[in-house]
């Protein structure tokens, strides 16, 4: 077994984790990224060497993502083939818990989480962060996972060459693993784990406010798409109507004009992280768009019918069809892109 450690300006609390492991498995291996902590921080790593765990050092802070990938690299070099299990070094994660992960890898083959059920006295932002990108995660890609921030993952030898691929260097790198995996279609199995949190979850590192809107930007960039699509679509809505009195057509005409600049920034600014061809992204976008047109008008026509205001009935019916669209924008129509910083959240 291989526990990999990430670790910035870390405490006792790391060595005290790598005496554990090494008590518990004594063959097993320990390795600790030291991700910049600086001078005052070497003998908090030099007591983990002590204990027989390999550390390897980053001059400068480079962020959890940069540091795992690191640990991967040298992994996937030294100990080629083997399970690698992921653990915070703060002090919420067991060490019954690591090898209840640890097993569960080795039996399944495929990723594994180590989810919380958060009981007990949890902080009011992890709780809410959690229930947030829980919601979103699920939303951007039809998977539910329960604990989309958990930092206790054990992943099969043969993912260590993908996992070095997947995009993000700090907090949201994490998320863009569940992301990428969802695209793929890798299988996600998630295990209990006990909900620890030492004072309050202090020793984190996570910044709330930049963190967070790093890993919410493609949620985001996609919203701000989105949004521009419905101003756009919304008032030729309401001139073409105001113009011609049918519906049908007003429909047709806005959808035209606000598809196109939709397409054009999502393009370019939303999912356009890698060389997708035009014609064939183009062939898939226009059939999502007709397909929601038809949904789109059936949904306005149905309301208003039913006496719904033309502007509500159009509010509620782009709200109904925004998650849909963006999980079939990511899934299909603009597959083997990868969304710019793609990310959800961390810790």
């Amino acid at each position: 077994m291989i526990v990999l450690i990430p670790a910035y300006e870390p405490d006792h609390r790391l060595v005290t984790l790598v005496g554990s492991l090494r008590a518990a498995v004594p063959d097993a291996r320990v390795v600790a990224v030291d991700d910049g902590s600086g001078p005052a921080y070497r003998p908090v790593f030099d007591a983990a060497e002590n204990l027989g765990c390999t550390v390897l050092r980053h001059p400068v802070n480079k962020g959890k993502g940069h540091a795992l990938k690191s640990g991967f690299r040298y992994i996937a070099s030294a100990h080629r083939g083997d399970d690698v299990v992921c653990a915070d070094a703060d002090g919420q994660h067991t060490v019954g818990d690591i090898l209840r992960v640890a097993d569960r890898v080795r039996r399944a083959g495929h990723l594994v989480l180590g989810s919380r059920r958060f009981t007990g006295t949890v902080p009011l932002r992890s709780r809410l962060g959690n229930a947030v990108t829980r919601v979103l995660f699920s939303a951007a890609t039809g998977r539910h996972v329960r604990d989309t921030q958990t930092g206790l993952r054990a992943y099969p030898g043969s993912m260590l060459g993908w996992l070095q691929r997947v995009p993000g260097d700090r907090f949201e790198y994490e998320m863009n693993v569940l992301l990428e995996a969802a695209q793929d279609n890798q299988a996600v199995t998630e295990t209990d784990i006990a909900t620890i949190y030492l004072e309050q979850n202090r020793s984190s590192h996570f910044r709330p406010l930049v963190d967070s809107l790093r890993v919410y930007r493609p949620l985001l960039r996609f919203s701000a798409s989105s949004l521009l699509a419905f101003a756009v679509d919304t008032v030729g809505l309401l001139a073409l109507y105001a113009m011609t009195g049918a519906l049908l057509p007003s429909v047709l005409g806005a959808r035209a004009l606000s598809s196109t600049v939709n397409f054009l920034v999502n393009k370019r600014f939303v999912f356009n992280h890698g060389k997708v061809p035009w014609r064939a992204t183009a062939t898939r976008y226009w059939m999502l768009v007709l397909s929601l047109l038809a949904a789109n008008f059936l949904l306005i026509d149905g309301l208003t019918a039913a006496g719904v205001p033309l502007l509500p009935a159009k509010l509620g019916t782009e709200a109904a069809l925004f998650a849909v669209s963006y999980l079939v924008q990511r899934r299909l129509v603009f597959a083997g892109s990868k969304p710019r910083d793609s990310a959800l959240s961390d810790r």
